[in-house]
């Protein structure tokens, strides 16, 4: 990435010590950022100017959310967190931490997913970077864009068709179909119940 230093480059611009930027990454003083595919720590230009007192730092966190349904589509998964690497590369967004979560976008009980909108209703979020909306949530994306508006943070989608899996969609109906199927059963098998009392009390 432009603009950013390995924790001993940042040492000797700040004059301070390797072991001295890890113990700050640690406490929370001086957060080091993370790249999603090596998990090196490193530094920006903002921090350095930051540190020196020339800029005030943006306030919240730029997070990244990634998302597929099933473990058998962790290259989708790769190729979303690749896209989303050059898309942040290419804006120059600085990205405090990648979140993805293996599961259904109809399901909203998603760790990550809740540990995000957690963070959003609590106002640490400045940004929220997807590849495609779906990624996000499969239906109601429009409740959930409202709800991150409400509380100042944005949601910036890349629409990468490509990063959407068809197939992933045809799951999602099936089971939605799947779902209504075993409620209309249990409906006819509930008035089954009732039509038999009342036939056997009309017997009795």
């Amino acid at each position: 990435m432009d603009n950013t230093y390995s924790p001993k480059q940042f040492g000797k611009l700040i004059g301070r010590t390797t072991n001295t930027l890890q113990k700050w990454d640690r406490e929370g003083k001086l957060k080091a950022h993370r790249s999603p595919t090596t998990n090196r720590r490193y530094y920006t230009h903002d921090q350095y100017l930051a540190y020196r007192g020339l800029i005030a730092p943006e306030q919240g966190l730029t997070i990244v959310y990634s998302r597929v349904s099933g473990i058998a589509q962790k290259p989708d998964l790769a190729n979303q967190v690749e896209a989303l690497e050059t898309y942040c590369a290419q804006h120059s967004l600085v990205v405090d931490e990648w979140m993805s979560d293996i599961g259904s976008g109809l399901n909203y009980k998603r760790k990550q997913f809740n540990r995000l909108m957690e963070l959003v209703e609590l106002g640490k979020v400045r940004r929220i970077l997807i590849a495609h909306r779906d990624r996000l949530v499969r239906f109601g994306y429009e409740y959930f864009e409202a709800f991150c508006q409400r509380h100042h943070t944005d949601l910036i989608v890349i629409h990468g068709e490509s990063l959407s899996p068809e197939h992933e969609l045809v799951w999602d109906l099936i089971a939605i179909v799947t779902v209504f199927s075993a409620r209309l059963h249990g409906l006819r098998s509930y008035k089954k119940v009732i039509k038999d009392a009342a036939l056997h009390k009309d017997q009795g």
